[in-house]
């Protein structure tokens, strides 16, 4: 007894007995969740943040992060500090409503993101500032006396 086999113009082999051409369940579903929605159902999801990027430079004194979050203020933002984890974090919400004579449109917005960075020993916590200026958030983490990188200088011999 022989398994019939149908080669398709494509040059790929297919079972002739198989039920491959008819779609499972979880293949539709897999398709109905990846295709992309038209931009009219994803506009009121997605007000605009993402998870920000972040610089983080090391000079002799200290640590400097830079974070891009462009269109906030700087009463959006949360920094807090709990054993040696630094959290920067924000959270917004936007509602409107639209009054005409014969309907009410109400749109909702809200949007998050936060950000953790374990410090090193060498940060002085005590001392640590931030500064929001331009979109651009700025938070400087000076180092411990002890952790400060010192000048090369030359020893004698005695």
């Amino acid at each position: 007894m022989s398994n019939l086999v149908s080669v398709p113009k494509n040059g790929s082999l297919a079972n002739s007995n198989s039920n491959q051409n008819f779609p499972t369940l979880s293949n539709w579903l897999d398709d109905i969740f990846n295709r992309d929605l038209p931009s009219v159902f994803t506009s009121n999801f997605n007000t605009g943040i993402t998870l920000p990027k972040v610089n983080i430079k090391e000079t002799a004194d200290a640590f400097m992060v830079e974070m891009a979050v462009p269109g906030l203020k700087k009463s959006d933002f949360q920094i807090d500090l709990d054993n040696q984890v630094l959290s920067i974090s924000t959270e917004t919400k936007e509602e409107s409503e639209h009054k005409e004579e014969n309907y009410t449109r109400r749109e909702f917005g809200y949007s998050s993101f936060k950000r953790t960075f374990n410090l090193p020993e060498s940060v002085n916590d005590e001392k640590i500032n931030a500064n929001y200026e331009h979109g651009i958030l700025n938070i400087l983490l000076p180092k411990k006396e002890e952790a400060k990188q010192k000048p090369a200088r030359s020893i004698k011999i005695s």
